[in-house]
């Protein structure tokens, strides 16, 4: 198989035993059938974000590579989410058993009424860009022309708090 492209995929869960889901996610994205993940991140213990009346996160980020192209590969993700017992809708930035997202692939720009590339609000959340950051700090953003670690240097030191666990 020809994994020619690389992707960055976020993880998060606030539900059940949120390591373990998210251990669960990284195996079964593995398993799915054209990707491969190439590195991933410590995970971190991090504050809600929106509505901020729940437990707190555990967060990740994954490189992979992949030969499915990026709609393919939304669809593989949400179908690992259901099959994890996520429920399609639900609260906007509410409690999730799982939550993964595209948050790059390659260098593309992608805006589409199902998918938008790259994450449209990652630049502004420790808890994407500190994990990503223990991977790839040197990634460019191909919107924002900065890296990933001038991103969250740019980040006041009133934001949410991201912890290694």
């Amino acid at each position: 198989m020809n994994y020619k492209h690389q992707a960055y995929i976020g993880i998060g869960s606030n539900v059940g035993n949120r390591v373990e889901n998210c251990r669960k996610a990284i195996t079964a994205i593995n398993a799915c059938k054209g990707c491969m993940v190439d590195a991933r991140s410590p995970l971190y213990e991090t504050e809600p974000v929106e509505f901020e009346t729940q437990d707190w996160f555990i967060n990740g980020v994954l490189k992979i590579r992949t030969c499915l192209q990026p709609e393919t590969l939304l669809a593989r993700l949400q179908a690992i989410e259901r099959g994890m017992g996520r429920e399609p809708g639900g609260l906007r930035f509410g409690p999730r058993i799982i939550d993964l997202d595209i948050l790059f692939f390659d260098r593309r720009i992608i805006e589409t009424d199902r998918l938008q590339i790259p994450h449209p609000r990652l630049h502004q959340r420790r808890f994407v860009l500190k994990p990503l950051c223990s991977i790839a700090p040197e990634l460019v953003h191909p919107v924002l022309k900065k890296t990933a670690s001038s991103l969250l240097k740019g980040l006041q030191d009133g934001e949410k708090k991201v912890n290694i666990i």
